[in-house]
Protein backbone atom coordinates (compact mmCIF):
# COMPACT_ATOMS: atom_id res chain seq x y z
CA UNK A 1 0.00 0.00 0.00
CA UNK A 2 2.92 2.34 0.67
CA UNK A 3 4.28 1.64 -2.81
CA UNK A 4 0.80 2.17 -4.25
CA UNK A 5 0.49 5.54 -2.52
CA UNK A 6 3.82 6.58 -4.03
CA UNK A 7 2.74 5.38 -7.48
CA UNK A 8 -0.55 7.29 -7.23
CA UNK A 9 1.24 10.50 -6.30
CA UNK A 10 3.38 10.07 -9.41
CA UNK A 11 0.37 10.06 -11.74
CA UNK A 12 -0.03 13.22 -13.78
CA UNK A 13 -3.84 13.34 -14.05
CA UNK A 14 -7.03 12.35 -12.27
CA UNK A 15 -7.78 9.79 -14.98
CA UNK A 16 -4.40 8.13 -14.61
CA UNK A 17 -4.80 8.05 -10.82
CA UNK A 18 -8.22 6.41 -10.94
CA UNK A 19 -7.10 3.88 -13.56
CA UNK A 20 -4.12 2.94 -11.38
CA UNK A 21 -6.45 2.44 -8.39
CA UNK A 22 -8.67 0.10 -10.43
CA UNK A 23 -5.66 -1.83 -11.69
CA UNK A 24 -4.21 -2.03 -8.16
CA UNK A 25 -7.44 -3.58 -6.88
CA UNK A 26 -7.05 -6.43 -9.38
CA UNK A 27 -3.38 -6.85 -8.47
CA UNK A 28 -3.71 -6.64 -4.71
CA UNK A 29 -7.06 -8.18 -3.77
CA UNK A 30 -7.19 -11.97 -3.88
CA UNK A 31 -9.95 -13.22 -6.15
CA UNK A 32 -10.57 -9.86 -7.82
CA UNK A 33 -10.85 -10.30 -11.59
CA UNK A 34 -12.03 -6.78 -12.45
CA UNK A 35 -12.46 -3.44 -10.74
CA UNK A 36 -13.83 -0.05 -11.60
CA UNK A 37 -14.89 3.34 -10.31
CA UNK A 38 -18.47 4.35 -11.02
CA UNK A 39 -19.96 7.82 -10.72
CA UNK A 40 -23.64 8.64 -11.09
CA UNK A 41 -24.29 12.25 -12.01
CA UNK A 42 -27.81 13.58 -12.54
CA UNK A 43 -29.05 10.03 -13.01
CA UNK A 44 -26.41 9.14 -15.59
CA UNK A 45 -23.87 6.40 -14.85
CA UNK A 46 -20.29 7.19 -15.86
CA UNK A 47 -17.39 4.74 -15.66
CA UNK A 48 -14.49 6.85 -14.41
CA UNK A 49 -11.96 3.99 -14.55
CA UNK A 50 -12.07 0.31 -15.41
CA UNK A 51 -9.75 -2.69 -15.26
CA UNK A 52 -11.53 -5.66 -16.80
CA UNK A 53 -14.15 -6.23 -19.46
CA UNK A 54 -17.22 -6.49 -17.22
CA UNK A 55 -16.87 -3.13 -15.47
CA UNK A 56 -18.33 -0.73 -18.02
CA UNK A 57 -21.21 -3.05 -18.87
CA UNK A 58 -22.07 -3.52 -15.19
CA UNK A 59 -22.01 0.26 -14.66
CA UNK A 60 -24.19 0.79 -17.72
CA UNK A 61 -26.75 -1.74 -16.48
CA UNK A 62 -26.99 -0.18 -13.03
CA UNK A 63 -27.43 3.26 -14.59
CA UNK A 64 -30.05 2.21 -17.14
CA UNK A 65 -32.03 0.10 -14.68
CA UNK A 66 -31.64 2.49 -11.76
CA UNK A 67 -30.99 -0.47 -9.49
CA UNK A 68 -28.11 -2.50 -8.18
CA UNK A 69 -25.79 -2.69 -5.18
CA UNK A 70 -24.29 0.76 -5.71
CA UNK A 71 -27.70 2.43 -5.86
CA UNK A 72 -28.81 0.55 -2.74
CA UNK A 73 -25.71 1.62 -0.86
CA UNK A 74 -26.04 5.28 -1.90
CA UNK A 75 -29.69 5.37 -0.80
CA UNK A 76 -29.07 3.94 2.66
CA UNK A 77 -29.33 6.30 5.62
CA UNK A 78 -27.58 4.17 8.23
CA UNK A 79 -24.07 5.28 7.32
CA UNK A 80 -23.07 1.93 5.81
CA UNK A 81 -20.49 2.42 3.05
CA UNK A 82 -19.57 -1.15 2.08
CA UNK A 83 -21.61 -3.81 0.29
CA UNK A 84 -20.71 -7.42 -0.36
CA UNK A 85 -22.58 -9.90 -2.58
CA UNK A 86 -21.29 -13.36 -1.82
CA UNK A 87 -23.08 -15.25 -4.58
CA UNK A 88 -24.53 -13.50 -7.61
CA UNK A 89 -25.84 -16.83 -8.93
CA UNK A 90 -28.46 -16.76 -6.16
CA UNK A 91 -31.66 -14.66 -6.46
CA UNK A 92 -31.25 -10.99 -5.51
CA UNK A 93 -34.79 -9.73 -4.72
CA UNK A 94 -33.67 -6.13 -4.19
CA UNK A 95 -32.58 -5.75 -7.84
CA UNK A 96 -33.68 -8.77 -9.89
CA UNK A 97 -33.13 -7.19 -13.31
CA UNK A 98 -29.56 -6.19 -12.62
CA UNK A 99 -28.72 -9.52 -10.98
CA UNK A 100 -30.07 -11.52 -13.93
CA UNK A 101 -28.02 -9.55 -16.42
CA UNK A 102 -24.95 -9.50 -14.17
CA UNK A 103 -24.98 -13.29 -14.20
CA UNK A 104 -24.86 -13.26 -18.01
CA UNK A 105 -21.69 -11.15 -17.72
CA UNK A 106 -20.09 -13.91 -15.68
CA UNK A 107 -20.13 -12.04 -12.37
CA UNK A 108 -20.03 -14.51 -9.50
CA UNK A 109 -19.56 -12.10 -6.60
CA UNK A 110 -19.10 -8.38 -6.01
CA UNK A 111 -18.02 -5.99 -3.33
CA UNK A 112 -17.72 -2.24 -3.24
CA UNK A 113 -17.14 0.89 -1.19
CA UNK A 114 -19.07 4.13 -1.47
CA UNK A 115 -16.72 7.03 -2.23
CA UNK A 116 -19.12 9.93 -1.76
CA UNK A 117 -22.79 10.90 -1.94
CA UNK A 118 -24.16 14.27 -2.97
CA UNK A 119 -27.96 14.34 -3.13
CA UNK A 120 -28.73 11.90 -5.96
CA UNK A 121 -25.13 11.75 -7.16
CA UNK A 122 -22.62 9.24 -5.84
CA UNK A 123 -19.36 7.44 -6.58
CA UNK A 124 -18.26 3.90 -5.75
CA UNK A 125 -15.29 1.60 -6.13
CA UNK A 126 -16.52 -1.84 -7.28
CA UNK A 127 -14.63 -5.15 -7.30
CA UNK A 128 -15.77 -8.17 -9.31
CA UNK A 129 -14.97 -11.87 -9.32
CA UNK A 130 -16.02 -14.61 -11.71
CA UNK A 131 -16.49 -16.94 -8.73
CA UNK A 132 -19.03 -16.89 -5.90
CA UNK A 133 -17.66 -16.36 -2.42
CA UNK A 134 -14.53 -14.54 -3.56
CA UNK A 135 -14.83 -11.59 -1.18
CA UNK A 136 -14.91 -12.02 2.58
CA UNK A 137 -14.67 -9.46 5.35
CA UNK A 138 -10.89 -9.80 5.27
CA UNK A 139 -10.70 -7.82 2.03
CA UNK A 140 -12.54 -4.82 3.46
CA UNK A 141 -9.33 -3.20 4.75
CA UNK A 142 -7.78 -3.31 1.28
CA UNK A 143 -11.04 -2.08 -0.23
CA UNK A 144 -11.22 0.80 2.23
CA UNK A 145 -7.62 1.84 1.57
CA UNK A 146 -8.12 1.80 -2.20
CA UNK A 147 -11.43 3.63 -1.89
CA UNK A 148 -9.85 6.27 0.33
CA UNK A 149 -7.28 7.07 -2.34
CA UNK A 150 -10.05 7.22 -4.96
CA UNK A 151 -12.27 9.42 -2.78
CA UNK A 152 -9.44 11.90 -2.17
CA UNK A 153 -8.63 12.05 -5.89
CA UNK A 154 -12.27 12.61 -6.87
CA UNK A 155 -12.81 15.16 -4.09
CA UNK A 156 -9.72 17.08 -5.18
CA UNK A 157 -10.97 17.09 -8.77
CA UNK A 158 -14.41 18.31 -7.70
CA UNK A 159 -12.78 21.08 -5.65
CA UNK A 160 -10.54 22.06 -8.56
CA UNK A 161 -13.57 22.15 -10.87
CA UNK A 162 -15.42 24.37 -8.40
CA UNK A 163 -12.44 26.70 -8.03
CA UNK A 164 -11.98 26.86 -11.79
CA UNK A 165 -15.68 27.63 -12.25
CA UNK A 166 -15.46 30.41 -9.66
CA UNK A 167 -12.37 31.87 -11.32
CA UNK A 168 -14.01 31.75 -14.76
CA UNK A 169 -17.11 33.47 -13.37
CA UNK A 170 -15.07 36.19 -11.70
CA UNK A 171 -13.11 36.79 -14.90
CA UNK A 172 -16.27 36.99 -17.03
CA UNK A 173 -17.98 39.36 -14.61
CA UNK A 174 -14.89 41.56 -14.41
CA UNK A 175 -14.69 41.91 -18.20
CA UNK A 176 -18.43 42.62 -18.48
CA UNK A 177 -18.17 45.29 -15.78
CA UNK A 178 -15.30 46.91 -17.69
CA UNK A 179 -17.41 47.04 -20.86
CA UNK A 180 -20.35 48.65 -19.02
CA UNK A 181 -18.09 51.12 -17.20
CA UNK A 182 -16.53 52.28 -20.46
CA UNK A 183 -19.77 52.41 -22.46
CA UNK A 184 -21.98 54.06 -19.85
CA UNK A 185 -19.39 55.89 -17.71
CA UNK A 186 -20.36 53.85 -14.65
CA UNK A 187 -18.46 53.27 -11.45
CA UNK A 188 -17.31 49.76 -10.60
CA UNK A 189 -20.10 49.33 -8.03
CA UNK A 190 -22.75 50.65 -10.43
CA UNK A 191 -21.60 48.31 -13.22
CA UNK A 192 -21.79 45.31 -10.91
CA UNK A 193 -25.24 46.36 -9.69
CA UNK A 194 -26.46 46.54 -13.31
CA UNK A 195 -25.32 42.95 -13.92
CA UNK A 196 -26.84 41.78 -10.65
CA UNK A 197 -30.21 43.45 -11.33
CA UNK A 198 -30.37 41.87 -14.80
CA UNK A 199 -29.51 38.48 -13.31
CA UNK A 200 -32.21 38.73 -10.66
CA UNK A 201 -34.87 40.20 -12.97
CA UNK A 202 -34.44 37.58 -15.69
CA UNK A 203 -33.53 34.72 -13.33
CA UNK A 204 -30.29 34.19 -15.25
CA UNK A 205 -26.99 33.27 -13.63
CA UNK A 206 -24.66 36.22 -13.19
CA UNK A 207 -21.97 34.45 -15.20
CA UNK A 208 -24.36 33.96 -18.15
CA UNK A 209 -25.32 37.64 -18.12
CA UNK A 210 -21.64 38.58 -18.10
CA UNK A 211 -20.83 36.22 -20.95
CA UNK A 212 -23.59 37.74 -23.09
CA UNK A 213 -22.25 41.23 -22.48
CA UNK A 214 -18.78 40.03 -23.44
CA UNK A 215 -19.99 38.14 -26.52
CA UNK A 216 -22.13 40.74 -28.26
CA UNK A 217 -21.76 43.90 -26.26
CA UNK A 218 -25.42 44.00 -25.20
CA UNK A 219 -27.15 43.28 -21.95
CA UNK A 220 -30.65 41.69 -21.71
CA UNK A 221 -33.43 44.28 -21.66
Amino acid sequence: MALLARDLLAQDSLQATLEEIAAAAVRLVDGCDAAGILAVRKGRAVTLAACGDTVSESDRLQGELGEGPCFDLARRRDGERVYRIEDMTQPQPAWPQFAAQARTLGIGSMTGVLLYTDNEDFGALNLYSRHPGAFGKDIEIAGWLLASHAAVAVADARTIDQLQHAMDTRHAVGEAMGILMERHQLSEDDAFNVLRRISQHHNIKLRDVAQRVRADGTEPA
